[in-house]
């Protein structure tokens, strides 16, 4: 029996080494890849880049949370996709459209199909008419629609926040932006309550009421006013919303973020922050995403662009 013993201890060790090690190779980090789109507008507008590594550097004290940018529309290798949790797009959308791009929307099928979560911002929840509108819907709950939605510039009162993760520690706002409202959602909703459809599981987050004079314009473009939108007097609007997929994945839209000054506005930021860790299924802390940003801060990064004349 003395013998034996060692082997006996040796061949327990083995187990508990592989034990050790399996456990060791278990993901606990996840991982988000933000798409920053080329360079767009005026300066201080459609600052993707700036913006992207703003939240970046917002984000890099969050706890199994890693965030890689990447600009000019795509990656460069789209191998980094291979361990994504989630990937944002926060770019120009229409017919510009990073995911429309050569055969970028086979690949974000691919993610999504494998429970990837998917999220764009402002200009980037657009799509053409006829083009991707079934799987914007169904991966993040809805899309800009060009003379179906629109887009004007205001100050909605959100003073009313919903329950949910990505609302923890912010405050009720309202801020001037160009805040895009009545979406083409999915299974034609108003979008202003949650709801259900075809397995996912939409929940609107920022939700305000668009004044008269809002709906009657004028609009970025088109000036408008549209008489659906004149028509639909008195409705709330969901200006940012979440969904969660019957494949596992989540998405979201969020419509403002045309001015990269409001990047300074706590409420503003933080519930973008939250937004994009749970979009890539890392918790969101209690207090939400604690961030500060300065002037500074919003100086760097910025596009080379020649002002408007």
């Amino acid at each position: 029996m003395k013998f034996f013993a060692p082997i006996h201890q040796l061949f327990l060790s083995s187990i508990i080494l592989c034990l050790l090690i399996g456990a060791g190779c278990t993901k606990t980090e996840r991982k988000l890849v933000i798409i920053a789109g080329k360079p767009s507008h005026p300066p201080l507008m459609h600052e993707f880049r700036a913006g992207c590594l703003l939240l970046e550097k917002c984000l890099q004290d969050v706890e199994g949370l890693t965030v890689e940018v990447h600009d000019n529309g795509w990656v460069d290798d789209e191998s980094t996709f291979e361990d994504a949790d989630a990937v944002v797009i926060y770019a120009d959308g229409g017919g510009k459209h990073p995911a429309l791009q050569g055969e970028n929307l086979d690949t974000l099928k691919k993610l999504v199909d494998r429970g990837v979560g998917f999220g764009c911002m402002h200009y980037g929840v657009e799509v053409p008419p006829g083009v991707a509108n079934r799987e914007f819907q169904s991966w993040i709950g809805g899309h800009y629609e060009n003379m179906y939605s629109c887009n004007p510039i205001w100050s909605p009162d959100f003073d009313s926040l919903p329950n949910h993760p990505v609302t923890r520690g912010v405050e009720p706002f309202s801020i001037k932006d160009e805040w895009y409202f009545n979406m083409r959602f999915i299974g034609g909703i108003e979008g202003n309550k949650p709801d259900q459809r075809e397995g996912v599981s939409f929940t609107p987050i920022l939700v305000a009421k668009a004044s008269d004079d809002v709906r009657d314009g004028p609009y970025v473009y088109p000036k408008g006013p549209y008489d659906h939108i004149i028509a639909s007097s008195g409705r709330d609007e969901a200006m940012h919303w979440v969904v969660e997929r019957p494949d596992g994945g989540r998405g979201f839209g969020f419509t403002g973020g045309h001015f990269h000054v409001n990047w300074g506005n706590d409420s503003f930021r933080k519930i973008v922050l939250n937004t994009l860790s749970w979009v890539a299924k890392n918790d969101v802390p209690q207090q939400g995403v604690v961030s500060e940003v300065s002037d500074y801060d919003l100086q760097q990064n910025l596009d080379k662009k020649e002002p408007r004349k």
